[in-house]
């Protein structure tokens, strides 16, 4: 099937490739018949019936192919009269004329038939169509107004002349006209009387095609039969002397012309199935899709739109979902529309607490479905097999149908059941902020050979401004063995460089910011390399300020399986002891500018670093923050830089940040040097309301004897 057989109309008459639906076959018995009718009256109509798209054009197509192929002695003369294109029977008598005229051979022969038919022609006719006939200017018109005149003006006559000039000539010719159920009902009425009375001739005979249901509901609008289906179908039976019912399109013809266009589809863009795929579409088209392609003009406007739109999209979107989509966007245009406006809803990213899982009862939340698609427009009879296919692509569906449904599956596939991918399917292409499947694997094999370009360049901004939707893609990549192996190494240095420029707005309700979504992919992404390449990447990270932060948090949650925040090492592998040297190495170079000022002008890039050094090696943190206060640092401002004000109605020193404040001075010794300040009376204490605050709240958290402090504290 070629692409032309995807975008246009026209029947299926190459030869090329086999009679799925047995169309051949059927024409060649409607020639055979023809010779039958022909042999037994001079004269007949015949009538093609089927529904619309049922293929009628294509053995109309056929049959006229085969009777022009025969042998020259036994050849029909075709003539082809498309009646939409005339509104009066004046008019359409002029054309049946014309065309007949036009059909029959140049030969001297044929001359005389000529001649008598365009004789009968004109004098059926109106002068006004007589240029219909014979293509007369104003002088030619007066001249054959003048010839009616003067001449035998007797339309009988003229009528048994052409009639004896048909018989002598002894070659059948068939009218053939298609579509009558489109015509309006006084122009299918002109039609017929145009067959029963003008046009019943010698050798002419009449090929008609329609469907007969809407034929009939047609008539029934006339005022000649009237809303009456037996009044309508015996004034049928009139016209028609022969029916040729289209052989019904089975379940089987569908399936296999299907799959024929799908295999089209699939060589022309050089894709192919999984066998997941092949399950996944089979299910579709077998529990929903089968129905409602009933004919071969459905199966073709079908996989012509898949086909028109899928080559944008190659390789970007999922090809069940792709198809299951275009099926939507082809057949109920009204759900196609509910996918955009429930998007978050359908992708699980919705804050609207009416919208969650837990918040209503399945059955409700499955009937809210099916009420929305009936307002859509989805008849009912189809509502059910809709929302199954709604199912098979968004897994909040399939949950609200009671059914487990698989959102990682949606997004490792590129699903539109998942917000990284919906927009592709809804503007077939990728959108200017989105990265094309092929750039994405461009830059992560540039990274990898430390060469990048442009490619990789525009990853990593994008990383910066849509850093959830690219660190969840390389997850997926992580996840699914891409062609393309993730550079870990690569991409941590460059997530080092990136840390802290991020533009990225929250995501779940603002609890996900962009820095935790680069923390959890760095940590994934060390994990992935071998335990001796890890403290050298690690110290590479470091290598900024921003850097050191992400590297230590990397650490931090790479060797604490429970993600919790513990002072304490939970794993003491050679590797991570190594790390945690080198890293806090690279803290302190950052730290050292900053001895030289008063604790007071400490930079927020500077308490972040002693609270990572914390993490790291607390070991060395407690002498040098030590060293500092003998070298001119205040420890009260110190510990207002250190310390945040808390926001209502959290403690300002919570058990956490008690430990954190133990592993980096030590609380014994915290305490002893903010003796006089703990003490003061009321009025002697410090200016600064944040310092004074931070006293109180150390009075209220002091240890009592013989008590240790919590062994958590918060990584700020």
């Amino acid at each position: 099937m070629s692409d032309a057989r995807f975008f246009n109309d026209e029947p299926f008459l190459d030869d090329n490739g086999p009679d799925l639906l047995g169309r051949e076959q059927y024409a060649r018995h409607a020639v055979e018949l023809l010779g039958r009718v022909r042999a037994q009256t001079e004269t007949g109509v015949l009538a093609l019936i089927g529904s619309w798209g049922s293929g009628k054009s294509t053995v109309l197509g056929k049959v006229m192919r085969l009777l022009q192929g025969q042998d020259r002695r036994e050849t029909w003369l075709i003539a082809e009269l498309n009646p939409w294109l005339y509104s009066d029977l004046e008019s359409l008598t002029a054309a049946l004329f014309s065309e007949i005229r036009a059909a029959l051979p140049k030969g001297r022969r044929w001359s005389e038939v000529r001649k008598r038919l365009g004789g009968f022609g004109q004098a059926i006719s109106p002068l006004g169509k007589l240029t219909a006939l014979a293509g007369l200017d104003s002088e030619g018109l007066i001249k054959a107004f003048s010839d009616r005149i003067n001449g035998d003006t007797s339309a009988s006559a003229a009528k048994r002349k052409a009639e004896e000039a048909l018989r002598q000539a002894g070659q059948p010719v068939l009218v053939v006209m298609d579509d009558l159920d489109r015509l309006t009902p006084d122009e299918l009425l002109l039609v017929f009387k145009l067959v029963r009375l003008v046009g019943h001739l010698p050798n002419v005979y009449y090929l008609i095609g329609f469907d007969e249901q809407t034929l009939l509901d047609v008539l029934q609008r006339s005022d000649l039969v009237g809303n009456s289906e037996p009044r309508a179908r015996e004034f049928l039976e009139k016209i028609i002397q022969v029916r040729l019912d289209l052989p019904a399109f089975r379940e089987r013809d569908a399936a296999a012309m299907s799959i024929r266009a799908l295999n089209a589809i699939l060589d022309s863009h050089n894709l192919s199935m999984t066998p997941g795929e092949e399950q996944r579409f089979s299910e579709a088209h077998f529990r929903h899709l089968q129905d409602r392609l009933q004919t071969p003009r459905a199966v073709k406007r079908y996989f012509g739109q898949a086909d028109a739109t899928l080559g944008s999209l190659v390789g970007d979107v999922d090809l069940v979902d792709f198809l299951i989509v275009t099926f939507l966007r082809t057949n109920e245009p009204g759900a196609y529309r509910l996918l955009r406006r429930h998007r978050a809803e359908l992708t699980g990213t919705s804050l609207d607490p009416s919208q969650r899982r837990n918040a209503q009862q399945l059955g409700e939340r499955a009937d809210r479905w099916r009420n929305r698609l009936g307002e859509a427009g989805v008849a009912a009879e189809h509502v059910e097999g809709v929302l199954r296919l709604l199912g098979q692509l968004f897994p909040t569906v399939q949950q609200d149908l009671g059914m487990a449904g698989d959102a990682k599956a949606a997004a490792q596939r590129r699903g539109i059941g998942s917000t990284d991918y919906f927009d592709r399917y809804m503007v077939f292409g990728v959108p200017d902020d989105d990265l094309p499947e092929a750039v994405f694997d461009q830059a992560l094999a540039q990274l990898a050979a430390d060469a990048p370009e442009e490619e990789a360049a525009e990853l990593l901004l994008r990383l910066r401004e849509d850093t959830h939707r690219v660190t969840r893609r390389i997850e997926q990549r992580r996840n699914t063995g891409s062609p393309v192996p993730v550079p870990a190494a690569a991409l941590l240095k460059a997530m080092a460089d990136t840390y802290g420029q991020t533009t990225a707005e929250p995501e779940m309700m603002g609890l996900v910011n962009s820095g935790m979504s680069l923390q959890f992919l760095a940590r994934d992404l060390l994990t992935d390399l071998p335990p001796e390449q890890r403290p050298p990447v690690l110290a590479a990270m470091a290598a900024t300020p921003d850097g050191a932060i992400l590297a230590t948090r990397t650490l931090h949650r790479a060797t604490n399986p429970d993600n919790n925040d513990s002072e304490h090492v939970q794993t003491t592998e050679d590797w991570s002891l190594h790390a945690r040297d080198a890293v806090a190495e690279r803290i302190a170079q950052h730290l050292a500018p900053s001895t030289g000022r008063p604790a007071e002008e400490l930079t927020d890039s500077d308490t972040d670093l002693i609270w990572m050094w914390r993490h790291t090696n607390p070991d060395t943190l407690r002498p040098w923050l030590h060293q500092r206060l003998d070298n001119g640092w205040e420890l009260l401002p110190l510990l207002g830089k250190l310390i945040q004000p808390a926001s209502h109605p959290f403690p300002l020193i919570d058990h956490p940040t008690l430990a954190g404040l133990d592993a980096m001075f030590g609380l014994d010794d915290l305490y002893t040097h903010l003796e006089p300040f703990i003490h003061a009376s009321t009025g002697n204490g410090p200016a600064d309301e944040h310092q004074a605050n931070i006293l109180q709240a150390l009075r209220e958290r002091r240890p009592t004897t013989g008590q240790t402090p919590p062994a958590n504290s918060a990584t700020t």
